[in-house]
């Protein structure tokens, strides 16, 4: 073998990174579980301190706290044996409302190495790995990493880019959304604009029975309702406005799912599709957003996808012109890119 030996240090290199970045991701859990990042970001604290204060094992507490600081996810002053958060650190690590709060990600990475015994199998076969057959590690992951960039954009930005429906919800609309999961982006919608009525629809009953209690808690009343159904099933015939976040690529049949948004919006509804950020070429996705989605497809998105009828299997790149394409088999007419972000796209379908 002819090897080019700084090639082979540099590979080595970013597996040194990618090892401590996998080994460090299961401290985060951890510590987003016993509340560690919370208490730490009240103020700076030895590893004695911060046992006393969270009631934890200070012996392995002093290995949490230098994984922490050894990884970035935390400050340590070596006179004073402290260890602390920056502004920066606390609001992506213990503020649980803030757009860039991370942990959940790291449950859905807990998700991902659970199933790796059933997607082995899955590579050998061909079958399909559906989304109620992951740990609940998935589920509630999933809703603490993608409401955050939701209580961001939806209201702010996404919303007010579509042609007339923010003045619809504001006056008082109907809309069903449509796989809303634990229902973030239901009660974020519905707690937006008090005038309108929100139904949320998903196929997986415990995701439903957390987005009732969840909208129960939030004081919503009878606005809100949640129902379990199938994007091919959901009822309604006369919706201002539907929406899928997230979820058009993980669908079996996304574009009998795009006729069934057509069949329930009215004449002039508009139909608000969130996607992954991706392009349509494969060389022009080999980037970092590129391989959080790519990975995140081969375990999740492409197996659901598999595991239904049809099967078309579109991916968490699927990119804008196979998304263009199934909006169109649906039955739509218009369709257009109406707001971004480096994580989703947004598009808008009308009739």
């Amino acid at each position: 073998m002819a090897v080019d030996q700084a090639k082979l240090d540099a590979f080595m290199g970013k597996f040194v990174g990618d090892l401590g970045a996998v080994a460090h991701a299961a401290t985060i859990v951890l510590g987003d579980q016993l509340g560690l990042y919370k208490v730490l970001a009240e103020r700076p604290a030895t590893a004695e301190q911060l046992a006393n204060r969270t009631g934890t094992d200070v012996r392995y507490l002093k290995e949490w706290l230098s994984a922490q600081a050894a990884s970035g996810y935390a400050e340590y002053d070596a006179k004073t044996s402290t260890f602390s958060l920056t502004e920066e650190q606390a609001l992506a690590l213990a503020v649980e409302g803030s757009p860039v709060f991370i942990p959940g990600a790291f449950q859905i990475a807990v998700a991902v190495f659970k199933a790796i015994p059933k997607m082995a199998q899955a590579l050998r076969t061909g079958a399909g790995l559906g989304w109620h057959e992951h740990d609940a590690s998935l589920f509630h992951g999933t809703e603490r990493f993608f409401r955050p960039g939701y209580a961001a954009h939806l209201i702010s930005e996404w919303l007010p880019a579509l042609e007339g429906v923010e003045e619809k919800l504001k006056s008082g609309a109907r809309v069903a959304d449509v796989g809303c999961g634990h229902g973030a982006s239901t009660i974020i919608m519905a707690q937006g604009y008090p005038n309108s009525e929100f139904i949320g629809f998903d196929y997986h009953e415990p995701s439903i029975a957390h987005a009732r209690e969840a909208a129960r808690q939030a004081g919503l009343g009878e606005r809100v309702r949640f129902e379990v159904a199938s994007a091919k099933s959901y009822r309604g015939s006369d919706y201002d406005l539907v929406t899928v976040f997230d979820c058009l690529h993980d669908m079996g049949d996304p574009v009998g799912a795009s006729a069934h948004v057509r069949e329930s919006l009215k004449k002039d509804g508009t139909w608000m599709i969130v996607e992954p950020f991706a392009n349509d070429q494969l060389e022009n996705n080999l980037n970092p957003v590129g391989r959080i989605f790519y990975s995140a497809s081969t375990f999740i998105c492409t197996p659901a996808s598999r595991s239904q009828e049809v099967g078309l299997c579109l991916g968490a790149q699927a990119g804008e012109a196979r998304i263009r394409a199934v909006v169109r088999d649906g039955g739509f007419s218009r369709f257009r890119r109406a707001a971004q972000t480096p994580f989703n796209l947004i598009y808008e379908a009308r009739a």
